[in-house]
C-alpha cells in the first residue's frame, strides 16, 4: 500500500507540469476536441516514457556502478528544484498545430523518462505503475486546460512549486530510508 501511494505522489508530481502548461493553454480558448487529443497525448508519454527510463534504469543498476535508490533520490531531487526553478522562468509558447500538441507532449513527459530510471527501487508494479502516470498527467491536463480560463496564471506557479516539493520530500525519505 505504501507503495502504490508513493506512486500516486509521484503521478501527482510527474502530472504538475503539464497541469501548470494546461492552465496557459486553456485560457487561449482551444476546442474541446484539441484538450481532448492533447490529454491523450500527455497522457500516452507518461505511459511510454517511464517504461524507456526503467530499461535504462536496469542497465545502469546491472553495471552495478552505484545503488539505484541513491539514482532515485538524485533524480527526484533534480526534477523537484527543476520545477520549483522553472516556476521563475517565463513560459515558452507552443503552436497548437498537430506537431505542436506533440512538442507539448513531449515537453512535459520528459521527467517520467527519469522517474522511470529509479522506478525498479520503488516499486516492482512497471506497467501498473506507467498506467497510473498515464491516467494521472491525462486528467491533470485535461483539468488545467478547463479550469486555465476559470483560474488564472497564478494557481499554475504554485502547482509547480507543490510538485517540486512533494518530489524533494520522496526522495530525501527514500534515501534516509
Amino acid at each position: 500500500m505504501a507503495s502504490f501511494l508513493t506512486i500516486i505522489l509521484i503521478a501527482i508530481s510527474l502530472s504538475m507540469d503539464a497541469f501548470s502548461l494546461a492552465l496557459i493553454y486553456g485560457m487561449s480558448g482551444i476546442s474541446k476536441k484539441k484538450m481532448i487529443a492533447l490529454s491523450i497525448i500527455v497522457g500516452i508519454y507518461h505511459f511510454i516514457m517511464p517504461l524507456i527510463g526503467l530499461m535504462l534504469g536496469t542497465f545502469i543498476d546491472n553495471i552495478n556502478f552505484i545503488n539505484l535508490d541513491i539514482i532515485a533520490s538524485i533524480i527526484l531531487i533534480y526534477i523537484g528544484i527543476d520545477l520549483i526553478i522553472s516556476n521563475f522562468k517565463e513560459e515558452e509558447t507552443i503552436s497548437l498545430s498537430k506537431t505542436g500538441l506533440i512538442i507539448f507532449g513531449l515537453s512535459v513527459s520528459i521527467d517520467s523518462m527519469t522517474v522511470g530510471i529509479g522506478l525498479k527501487a520503488i516499486t516492482d508494479k512497471y506497467l501498473l505503475s506507467s498506467l497510473t502516470f498515464s491516467l494521472c498527467s491525462m486528467l491533470f491536463t485535461y483539468l488545467g486546460l478547463i479550469l486555465g480560463d476559470i483560474i488564472g496564471n497564478r494557481i499554475g506557479a504554485y502547482s509547480k512549486v507543490a510538485g517540486g516539493i512533494i518530489l524533494i520530500v520522496i526522495a530525501i525519505i527514500m534515501f534516509i530510508k
